[in-house]
């Protein structure tokens, strides 16, 4: 057996029992692109910074003409301005060394002849690890590709969405890939799981007897998970137009996330395991009912560059989705996500039931605030609060909503953190797919999907810098809706 890496550098992440990884060869397609200027290759450089991939090369590729130097000038200057940590010139020279360029004009041949010489570098048998930063239509030429340079042997690929844009194009898909790759080797990636307040659920979900035994239709009254954004297309427009919030977000991230809130408890703290239990969380889901959905588009849409004049694709979705088990029978989860919203946020809250009766006389103040809640904040920022009625001081039966809130700041192991594509590249080196979805998986959510698909609602106008159009305040009756809130955050500071 393997001992644990413990890392121990003061200058970086806090001591964290690790297991080491085997030596790889990280083949990035789409090297240049905008993923890996912001994150993969920021992400890369802290991981090898930190001694968690302590024995590595980089073989970036992509359409453009660059050679080795030029490739590590965009490294250079992507990691200035993204790297989420100072990085000595020291560090910079020990990581650029790692790295290598091949143009995609030399073919399979000239790919396989760059791994080689950066295996020869490290000696015996690296592992490979083939990251596809790559749009949708080119990910089948890039495995095409592989498997021609004879790259598939001791290696795993890491997928980025979408994974087909409705069931027939995702069975499709997965089994093109299965040509090549077995369901082991390849990662489909949702940066949404890698976050640590995503990770947080299960901890606070599986240890705490507190929680555990009221975590079930008898004491919780409905779910939100509401992801708003403020942003535009960001020039997505040509991508954006073939896939829409619902094929962008839901299936891929909202869907996801649905999944570790109401899967039941694994066996173990191991991929397999997990795996199948989000896996009979997404086979327990019903059909999403097209009347249960409210379609948007943000006014202005279709001005856009790229954008039809007569687009329907909607910017916006809100939906209610039903899971029919034994756990969440009766109770409505409600997802909420669109482009140029009234704020950004990841927010998951819990609705609890409210008692039969109050004894409270009226003006007491219950139940003017609504049931007590839990809330989950997945920004990098993570934070919990729980909220519940408390007696306000003095004379008198006045009751006040209070929370009690929780922030991963305090925990004075901030540092220690791994940002979402850091977390996900090294469990993929790992071989652990427990943040990762399934071909079953992936497959059961189209299905699902289909009927929204087929038939899908109109897509009603809203202002930007709103939460959407008014009918969202119908689909969520007799309830509300959970953001904005009313009371904000505890301030952070001391």
């Amino acid at each position: 057996m393997t001992p644990p890496f413990i890392h121990t550098d003061p200058n970086d992440i806090a001591p964290t029992l690790m297991s080491p990884l085997r030596p790889h060869v990280i083949v990035l397609f789409g090297a240049n692109g905008d993923l890996a200027r912001r994150k993969l290759l920021p992400g890369l450089l802290h991981l090898s910074r930190a001694g968690l991939v302590p024995d590595c090369r980089i073989v970036g590729t992509s359409l453009d003409d660059l050679d080795d130097e030029g490739f590590r000038k965009f490294a250079h200057t992507a990691c200035d301005e993204f790297a989420s940590r100072t990085v000595s010139e020291q560090q910079w020279e020990t990581f650029e060394s790692k790295l290598r360029y091949v143009g995609q004009a030399a073919g399979p041949g000239g790919l396989a002849e760059a791994v080689a010489k950066a295996e020869a570098e490290l000696g015996g048998e690296p592992r490979r690890l083939h990251y596809l930063s790559v749009p949708p239509n080119a990910a089948r030429d890039v495995v095409r590709m592989l498997g021609e340079a004879n790259l598939v042997e001791r290696s795993r690929i890491i997928m980025e969405k979408p994974f087909g844009t409705d069931l027939q194009s995702s069975r499709a898909l997965n089994a093109f890939l299965h040509e090549t790759f077995d369901e082991e080797q390849i990662f489909r990636i949702d940066h949404f799981l890698g976050k640590e307040a995503a990770q947080n659920i299960l901890a606070f979900r599986f240890a705490n007897g507190l929680f555990e035994p009221i975590w079930n239709r008898d004491h919780i009254d409905h779910i939100q998970i509401d992801v708003p954004e403020t942003l535009s297309l960001e020039n997505r427009a040509v991508f954006y137009e073939s896939t829409g919030a619902y094929r962008d977000m839901v299936v891929t991230h909202l869907f996801q996330v649905l999944a570790f809130m109401a899967m039941e408890p694994p066996t173990a703290l191991e991929p397999r395991a997990i795996s199948e239990e989000k896996n009979k969380v997404f086979r327990s889901m019903r059909a999403i009912e097209p009347t249960h959905v409210v379609r948007g588009q943000y006014l202005g849409y279709r001005d856009e560059p790229g954008v039809s004049a007569h687009s329907e694709t909607e910017t916006f979705i809100a939906l209610k989705c039903e899971i029919d088990n034994w756990r969440w029978a009766g109770v409505p989860f409600f997802l909420r996500t669109g482009k140029r919203l009234a704020e950004g946020a990841r927010i998951i809250s819990i609705a609890f039931r409210e008692p039969p009766k109050s004894m409270f006389p009226i003006g007491s103040g219950v139940g003017a605030h609504g049931p007590d809640h839990l809330t989950f904040d997945l920004a990098d920022a993570s934070k919990l609060s729980l909220s519940f009625y408390g007696k306000r001081p003095g004379p008198g039966m006045k009751l006040d909503k209070l929370s009690l809130q929780f922030a991963l700041h305090e925990t004075g192991r901030q540092s220690d953190v791994l940002e979402a594509y850091e977390r996900l590249i090294y469990d993929a080196m790992s071989g652990d797919h427990t943040l990762f979805t399934s071909a079953e998986g992936i497959e059961r959510l189209w299905e699902i999907s289909s009927q929204l698909l087929e038939t899908p609602t109109p897509v009603r106008p809203y202002a930007p810098g709103s939460w959407g159009p008014n009918a969202i305040h119908q689909l969520v009756a007799p309830h509300a809706w959970r953001l904005p809130f009313e009371r904000a955050w505890r301030s952070t500071a001391t």
